[in-house]
């Protein structure tokens, strides 16, 4: 138990800070059910994989090459089937999206767990900053192109981050999407999280009275490599305090695959959630109309970028 736990109770999901992705699954029975993971062979993800899996899931596992998510599914139940989905390539997200189409089978949810973060320096894909297009934009192609392979009760869930309070002022900076204006690595990356937030709340409000849903969550803050790209003091600062006040990986998955698959989540759309619990996130985070305007601009984009 982390030190930051003691101050953290349970929520009215009957979880909490502290509830790992086996408790919040326990005694489900997914079997029968299919769902899209990305980001399946580190970190959250593979942890995600593994329980559902246990659950008796059957889990198209996404990871940048097909060879990472094959050996990500090694010795799992569920028949699962490794695909290739580089986020920060167009073309490898919709070779991802055929592949699933060809595969057939309606998609219970498609957990959008992949992601980069606080990168040093600007990088770019496709002329714009990569956080953004990978976090994002990656996942806006997979996520609309999918939309029809959804179940009649499919969920969409979004991995954001309370660092969405890390983003610009203005929450998306339109006119500096490609980060050559300026770039700050941490607030780029806060600015890709609020981007999903704001996608998870436009496509709940898109699916309008249809039983689907979308939801974005906060995972908490893990010791995982999704910090590679952190100055080294700051990744020996993560290892020192990680014991009193980070998450474990099983404690970071939960909220994931609790909004994935529990069945107390049926129903509930456009929410945000940390702790397996609906949270409040920022003033930006609850606007329509920058979600609105954002959900315009990644269509262009996606157009765009072929």
């Amino acid at each position: 138990m982390s030190l930051y736990s003691f101050f953290k109770g349970k929520g009215s999901s009957g979880f909490g800070y502290d509830s790992t992705a086996a408790q919040v699954s326990e005694g489900l029975d997914l079997s029968g059910k299919t769902l899209l993971l990305t980001g399946c062979n580190s970190g959250l993800g593979l942890e995600t994989l593994r329980v559902l899996s246990s659950r008796g899931a059957r889990v198209i596992a996404a990871a940048r090459t097909e060879d990472k998510a094959r050996a990500a599914c090694q010795g799992l139940g569920g028949e699962p089937l490794p695909v290739a989905c580089e986020l920060s390539d167009p073309g490898s997200v919709r070779a991802c999206v055929e592949a699933v189409k060809r595969d057939g089978a309606r998609l219970d949810a498609v957990i959008c767990n992949a992601g980069i973060m606080a990168l040093p320096r600007l990088e770019q894909a496709c002329g714009y900053e990569l956080q953004f297009f990978t976090n994002h934009i990656g996942h806006f192609i997979l996520v609309t192109g999918l939309v029809d392979q959804l179940a009649e009760q499919g969920r969409v869930v979004m991995l954001s981050s309370s660092a969405h309070r890390r983003a610009p002022r203005e929450g998306i900076q339109f006119d500096n999407l490609s980060g050559e204006r300026s770039y700050n690595g941490w607030t780029a990356y806060g600015q890709s999280k609020l981007a999903n937030l704001l996608f998870a709340k436009e496509l709940a409000r898109r699916f309008g009275d249809s039983k689907r849903t979308a939801n974005a969550v906060h995972p908490g803050v893990i010791a995982t490599n999704l910090g590679r790209h952190m100055p080294g003091v700051a990744r020996a600062g993560f290892s020192l305090i990680g014991p009193l006040f980070l998450k474990s990986a099983a404690q970071g998955a939960a909220t994931e695959c609790y909004v994935a698959a529990h069945p107390g989540v049926v129903g509930v759309s456009g929410e945000y959630f940390a702790d397996c619990n609906v949270a409040t996130p920022t003033r930006q985070a609850r606007d329509p109309a920058l979600a609105e305007r954002l959900w315009r601009e990644s269509e262009r984009i996606a157009s765009e970028v072929g």
